[in-house]
């Protein structure tokens, strides 16, 4: 706005709830941003590394002589020179093997002039194997006298979890009903467009910098150093624009340390780069697992206890994957009112690909338990699933079992919204009554949903965020934020944060967030965290510069500091938005005075979560969502196609900061929920990948996106900044058993062991007819 519009009144506005859109969108959409994969630095060489190909075996020989000797090649790795460098989560893996735990075991790497050389010194590289016995499920893995695959490790046990509460056989002897089910939930991938890549480079004092797609530079530094013998001080993070992540990009791969010690050795840059079937063969998954799961009720539909007893596929190595028994048990004890439970969960080594975080950690597989026995013990007490998850929904104030604190529970307007919506009870009957009727197509409609940490997990020491915030001489602002982008669009949502608190346009926020030499410490993208504790953080840095621009102001204009209030790049007179002095000219006369101030304020935001402890017993996030999902399906019974016609979804967001952004964090949510119900699946046969391709391995498309009718229910979450809380994870937790329990409402046939292929259901369907 121009000076002389200083005299018009600026009205009171808000950005909060508008549609916003992400500040780096135009670069995307016209091609312009520059991925780690068309990075290119000065003298930089190109790696490529030799997997294993096999699942299990010993190291009998290799020789890389030939391979060192081809021009153009500048080093070549083996075990040998990463020994002793163990990482991960137990410590376990090693960027190059002297032992073959899975397929895509790195066994050799080479850096070279060019792509086309470092390729023909892999071929050239000599490996003789020894093939050892397999393990290829978690039940082989635990039957004694299994082949290990860790000496140090008995038994091929990896992790271990539990958690009791109540008395578990007073509680069956008062159930009427009990489901009881075994669930196998599959391995998936996380399909991200661009494929893994990590440059590294040293500088003439020995410090690594890595330009990698990480998701959580700060403790990523913590975990890389072992992999090299370094300490984590020398070593800085440049995160370039990420290509997907959904939880990929939160744990050290093997590929990053072998781009270092390449670098290392060879004294130049160093660039790592997957083709597209490297990705699905050595990127992680999501975890398999065998869930027997049971849940009782009265006759009159009160739910009594739940047990579960969980055996994770923990794959070769330990990863974030088999950790995700923390969410699962939590969603075990208060997917609804359930006074008793009894969860215990373990991770058998295999030698299948070891698993990651995915978007949903967890409770993807959990919820497809849950929501499933939900409809099953609805059947047996012969009341409509809406009402018996009404009578079993939590209210706000109530704890569940493990002490989580369910302050603002929209549950019961979650599941009401969305039945009416979809008229969800009337057409579960007609379709119910029309099963038997002849005719080869069904339809169905399914309800379910889920409970989901909505602000954070205190999973690390820390769950905060440091934000330093500048505004220059022209009204320009600089956010340097911990938070990282990483598709997800907290880029918006500072831009627009920042925007509502300093009266600015969102064009002049500028965010850094890329660097972890530059930007404040935060502990990652993870756990529906980003949009709650990066929003918090900024909105209290704001609120810091704008309490000292105000105070500024009022000693400047004479006026009390508690009545003025930023509109529109413009001072004003908060009560009748009367302008007072522009923004920019006040900033230049703060800086430019006697006593010379600047505008430049930090702020780190810890949310009130505890430390999930020994006993798993805590109120781990600072807030907890809902989510529900119904599903309207048509079921051809000859090739058991399922289509889905339409979704109908009840989310409870606290309140929508941008609009846009919510709707895009959903539809893509859901489209990741819909290819593990219905497509996607590693088929592994002995270990190996038989479809390490998008032509074999089945994603949901735009074109098969069905139709979506969204309800954000906003209940003003106390600690969320204005209200908001996290949202990304439900939308892929809920849809899967909401088709599930549509494919019951129209054929009468479960399924178990997704996804719920035309194969698996046209099967069930004979079977149940037979």
């Amino acid at each position: 706005m121009k000076r002389d519009a200083i005299g018009t009144p600026i009205a009171r506005q808000t950005l909060i709830g508008q549609r916003v859109r992400k500040p780096d969108a135009p670069e995307k959409a016209t091609g312009k941003t520059r991925y780690i994969n068309d990075m290119v630095l000065p003298q930089m060489l190109t790696a490529k590394v030799l997997f294993a190909g096999r699942p299990h075996a010993r190291i009998v020989r290799i020789a890389t002589d030939a391979a060192e000797k081809l021009p153009g090649v500048h080093a070549v790795l083996t075990g040998k020179d990463a020994a002793g460098l163990k990482f991960g989560f137990s410590r376990d893996n090693v960027a190059l093997k002297d032992k073959v735990r899975c397929e895509h075991d790195e066994v050799a790497a080479v850096a070279a002039e060019t792509e086309e050389i470092a390729r023909r010194a892999l071929e050239l590289i000599e490996v003789e194997y020894e093939d050892l016995p397999g393990v290829f499920s978690p039940e082989a893995g635990a039957r004694e006298g299994a082949p290990l695959i860790h000496d140090n490790f008995p038994g091929n046990r990896s992790l271990h979890f539990e958690f009791k509460h109540g008395d578990l056989a007073a509680a069956e002897a008062a159930s009427d009903f009990v489901a009881d089910s075994v669930f196998r939930p599959h391995h998936v991938t996380h399909c991200c467009m661009g494929t893994s890549c990590a440059i590294a480079d040293f500088d003439h004092k020995g410090k690594l910098t890595i330009w990698t797609q990480t998701q959580y530079p700060y403790n990523y530094k913590m975990d890389l150093a072992p992999a090299l013998g370094m300490d984590p001080g020398d070593i800085r993070v440049i995160q370039p624009p990420v290509g997907g992540a959904f939880g990929s990009k939160l744990d050290v791969y093997p590929y990053e340390p072998i781009a270092a010690l390449l670098a290392k050795k060879t004294g130049r840059p160093v660039k790592v780069t997957f083709t597209r079937e490297e990705e699905f063969k050595a990127s992680p998954t999501r975890q398999a697992a065998i869930i027997h799961m049971r849940t009782g009720c009265t006759c009159d539909g009160v739910l009594t206890f739940r047990t579960a007893d969980v055996v994770l596929d923990n794959g070769a190595y330990t990863s974030w994957g088999p950790t995700i028994p923390v969410i699962m048990m939590r969603t075990t004890s208060g997917h609804y009112r359930v006074p008793v439970v009894d969860f215990k969960a373990q991770a058998i080594y295999t030698n299948n690909p070891y698993a990651g975080s995915f978007r949903g950690y967890g409770n993807v597989q959990t919820t497809y338990a849950t929501a499933q026995q939900m409809d099953m013990l609805a059947d047996m007490v012969d009341m409509d699933p809406l009402d018996f998850h009404l009578k079993n929904a939590q209210k706000s104030g109530e704890y569940t079992p493990q002490k989580s604190f369910l302050r603002e529970c929209a549950l019961a307007e979650c599941l009401e919204t969305a039945a009416k919506a979809s008229d969800y009870s009337r057409k579960r009957r007609e379709y119910a009554a029309r099963r038997a009727e002849p005719g080869r197509y069904k339809k169905g409609i399914g309800l379910a949903s889920s409970i989901h940490n909505a602000g954070g997990a205190k999973i690390h020491k820390s769950d905060g965020i440091g934000t330093i915030l500048k505004v220059d001489d022209y009204a320009r602002v600089t956010v340097i934020t911990g938070a990282s982008e990483i598709g997800q669009g907290i880029d918006a949502v500072v831009t627009l944060i920042v925007a509502e608190e300093l009266g600015v346009p969102l064009e002049h926020v500028t965010i850094v967030n890329n660097d972890s030499d530059i930007a404040p410490w935060d502990v990652g993208v993870h756990a529906s965290r980003t949009t709650f504790i990066a929003g918090n953080g900024t909105r209290r840095a704001a609120r810091k510069a704008k309490a000292q621009i105000l105070a500024a102001a009022g000693k400047m204009l004479g006026e009390a500091a508690e009545t003025l209030e930023l509109r529109g790049g413009f001072v004003v007179r908060d009560a009748c938005g009367t302008p007072l002095i522009e923004l920019e000219r006040l900033l230049r006369r703060m800086h430019f005075q006697d006593e010379p101030e600047l505008v430049m304020v930090t702020d780190y935001y810890e949310p009130k979560s505890e430390p999930e402890g020994a006993a798993h017993v805590s109120d781990h996030s600072a807030a907890y969502s809902h989510a529900v999902h119904v599903a309207e399906i048509t079921v051809d019974t000859l090739t058991g196609e399922i289509k889905v016609d339409r979704i109908t979804v009840a989310q409870d967001v606290g309140r929508i900061i941008n609009r846009m952004g919510l709707e895009g964090q959903i539809e893509g949510g859901i489209a990741i929920g819909l290819g593990y119900a219905l497509s996607e699946n590693m088929r592994l046969v002995d270990g190996m990948l038989t479809n390490p391709s998008f032509r074999d391995y089945k994603l949901v498309t735009a074109p098969e996106m069905p139709p979506l009718e969204l309800h954000f229910i906003e209940t003003h979450c106390a600690e969320g900044p204005y209200g908001a809380k996290g949202i990304s994870e439900l939308p892929t937790i809920v849809i899967a058993p909401a088709i599930a329990n549509a494919l019951y409402n129209a054929c009468g046939v479960r399924i178990f062991n997704p996804p719920m292929s035309p194969e698996t259901v046209a099967r069930a369907i004979h079977e149940a007819r037979h």
